[in-house]
């Protein structure tokens, strides 16, 4: 079998900034071409041509003296988002992993939503929410790279220490959440350099991206999840099953186990 071929620079640098764009790292707009020259050690023509793809995707707004600012749009999974797809059974997996890995806690603080964040927490962008970013392990080493967003009213009960020990949905049970359902996409991207690090994967490596919207019993939004997992260490498991008349049969799934080694 023939070897993959490399991905041009500019294509890596292209998926490492969609990334940064889908976390809402860039609100006050992205970083100019000289600082993306120096951060990724290219020629200016490789930023250019990184930036023109994602501006023919309608990622981004360049304007000559205004620089240029991400194009906000709804983040999958979101409250009336027809393309969503349901989770269930999914959740005491979820809770099951925590438990039996342990925890690195790298950052937790009070954040102002992003424009992403507000939509897809049902809020107000510039209201409060507690960011939490966290390196999860097992034995053979760093497993996933978790961001998460919950409403400060919810946060107020737990920070840091409480993150090192328990799984947030235990935590936000605790704070007298009663978790409903989840809402959950899964793509691929490629680990920047800072990922690359706490994963001790090299930079551009493959990762499984998940974004994860947890709803409470009364449909509102508690948690929102994005998690880069190395794919040698973690797979979702699932069972399809045909259903409906001869002429309109369709597959429907049911939740297995979200597996990690």
């Amino acid at each position: 079998m023939a070897a993959a071929l490399p991905l041009p620079k500019y294509h890596r640098i292209y998926l490492v900034l969609r990334e940064q764009l889908d976390e809402g790292r860039f609100a006050d707009g992205l970083p100019g071409e000289l600082a993306l020259m120096q951060q990724f050690g290219v020629a200016r023509v490789t930023v250019r041509r990184a930036l023109e793809q994602l501006a023919s995707e309608g990622l981004i707004s360049r304007e000559p003296g205004r620089g240029t600012r991400p194009i906000v749009r709804r983040p999958a999974g979101a409250a009336n988002d027809p393309m969503r797809t349901n989770l269930t059974g999914l959740l005491e997996n979820l809770v099951s992993m925590g438990l039996r890995t342990s925890v690195k806690v790298l950052e937790v603080s009070t954040v102002t939503a992003s424009e992403a964040v507000a939509s897809a927490l049902g809020l107000s962008p510039g209201d409060a929410v507690q960011k939490a970013i966290r390196v999860r392990s097992t034995r053979e080493g760093p497993l996933s790279h978790i961001t998460t967003y919950v409403p400060d009213d919810l946060a107020r009960r737990f920070g840091r220490r409480e993150l090192s020990r328990k799984p947030i949905l235990l935590l936000l049970e605790e704070a007298g959440v009663q978790v409903g359902r989840a809402v959950q996409t899964v793509s691929a991207r490629l680990a920047d350099a800072e990922v690359a690090g706490h994963l001790e994967v090299a930079v551009g490596s493959a990762l499984l991206a998940v974004r994860r919207l947890i709803y409470d019993e009364q449909e509102r939004p508690v948690q929102w999840l994005h998690g880069l997992y190395r794919p040698d260490r973690y797979e979702y498991e699932m069972q399809l099953s045909r259903v409906g008349s001869i002429d309109a049969k369709v597959w429907v799934s049911r939740d297995l186990s979200a597996q990690f080694h």
